[in-house]
């Protein structure tokens, strides 16, 4: 009915705010109770070690941005890698040995795998479009180079985790309007040689990582404004780099 309301969209920024507060409340009641009061030493091990730990503020960090980004591998990547670290100290005992390092490694590596696989069918329609205009690079404890000419590249993904990569676009030439390459590094990296006019805007999240914009922008060089190169994602433990030959 034209006459129904409507449900008033969500907004992510007001929804982060209101998480962020009750979060902020919730640590400062625990810091007041564990001041004032003389806790035992099992729970006020846990609040020191587990609650206010760099691995808890990786979660709460992963949740803030699973709520307020349509990406959703970052924020994934940060809870995985914060429940990863923080197991081990939830059970000591079991995980003295650290005898499941690797399975449970392998675990938040397949779903990072599996939410970028799954993110890449959903944008890309391969039987509508040229695959050669696109990437889909997968670097897992190891590297490689890579060189794609096409006269339309739309973008794509990368993601080089324990491993590394390097592609080549020198020869080839951007699609009108703005095309976007989704990167995830983790504990690895990742160089993207582009033309020297390309416009290309960085939007990347980094983690105790980074990744940069090394060409050296000359005034003389002609940029066509219709068309653009977006990189987007997450660099945790690692970084890359966008550079040219000139």
């Amino acid at each position: 009915m034209e006459n129904e309301l409507k449900k008033p969209a969500r907004n992510p920024e007001t929804s982060n705010r209101f998480i962020i507060g009750v979060l902020l409340i919730i640590a400062g009641l625990i810091l007041i109770v564990k001041k004032s009061t003389v806790l035992p030493e099992p729970l006020d091990d846990f609040i020191d070690n587990i609650i206010f730990s760099w691995q808890m503020l990786l979660i709460v960090i992963g949740i803030i941005v699973l709520n307020g980004s349509d990406n959703k591998t970052p924020g994934i990547v940060m809870i995985s890698v914060g429940g990863f670290f923080l197991i081990p100290e939830l059970f000591t005992d079991f995980f003295r040995s650290f005898n499941f390092f690797w399975p449970a490694l392998f675990i938040v590596l397949g779903i990072v795998l599996l939410v970028n696989s799954k993110r890449l069918v959903k944008k890309l329609d391969f039987s509508t479009v040229n695959k050669a205009d696109y990437i889909d690079y997968v670097n897992v404890f190891s590297g490689a180079e890579r060189q794609l000419i096409t006269d339309n590249f739309r973008g794509g993904k990368i993601t080089s985790i324990f491993g590394g990569g390097e592609v080549d676009l020198t020869h080839s030439s951007l699609s009108p309007g703005d095309n976007v390459i989704e990167i995830t590094c983790i504990f690895g990296g990742t160089t993207i040689i582009v033309p020297e006019s390309w416009n290309v805007v960085i939007e990347i999240t980094p983690i105790l990582g980074g990744f940069s914009d090394s060409r050296k922008m000359r005034g003389d060089v002609i940029r066509d404004n219709t068309r653009s190169l977006t990189i987007k994602g997450t660099v945790m433990f690692g970084g890359g780099e966008i550079k040219s030959y000139k």
